[in-house]
């Protein structure tokens, strides 16, 4: 899915949004020079695989949070963890580096990436601020939002403490 898709997509099922088109960034510092309407609701978002290059995840946290990925790989039980390489991003979420986002889950059709996601994203009117497969905009939708659709394709959300 491109960005025009998902906006259809978001559209369609009726979901709040506030979507805010801006120059392409393609880290959280640059990310952070942005005025955006929630700013407080900035997804960092890493895609990892173990070290067998058999299982694929994203992680998305607060954008001011830092992942110990050896610390998360003791709680959930993986194999060492690295990032994946930019072939495997686009393979697995049709993204090219600097767009990594939950959206791009929609494009894994064979729903072979589990997602994880700070539950500090997930509180009571919880927001999420993504790319929507493409780092020229940013939406911010409700984080329960995402996770019903992402559910609803297949995706296996796991919601977690970082």
């Amino acid at each position: 899915m491109d960005k025009q898709s998902i906006y259809d997509m978001i559209e369609k099922r009726g979901f709040w949004r506030v979507i805010t088109e801006h120059e392409p960034v393609y880290n959280m510092e640059e990310a952070g020079r942005l005025e955006l309407p929630y700013p407080e609701s900035d997804a960092k978002n890493l895609f990892v695989r173990d070290d067998k290059k058999r299982n694929y995840y994203l992680i998305s946290v607060k954008g001011d949070k830092r992942v110990n990925l050896k610390a998360f790989r003791a709680k959930h039980g993986t194999r060492s963890l690295s990032f994946a390489s930019d072939a495997d991003l686009f393979k697995y979420l049709g993204v090219e580096p600097g767009a990594v986002t939950p959206l791009g889950l929609l494009n894994d059709k064979a729903c072979a990436v589990k997602f994880f996601i700070d539950s500090d994203l997930c509180r009571e009117d919880g927001l999420i601020s993504v790319h929507p497969c493409d780092n020229s905009a940013t939406v911010c939708m409700k984080t329960a939002d995402l996770i019903e659709l992402l559910r609803e394709c297949g995706t296996e959300v796991e919601i977690t403490d970082f």
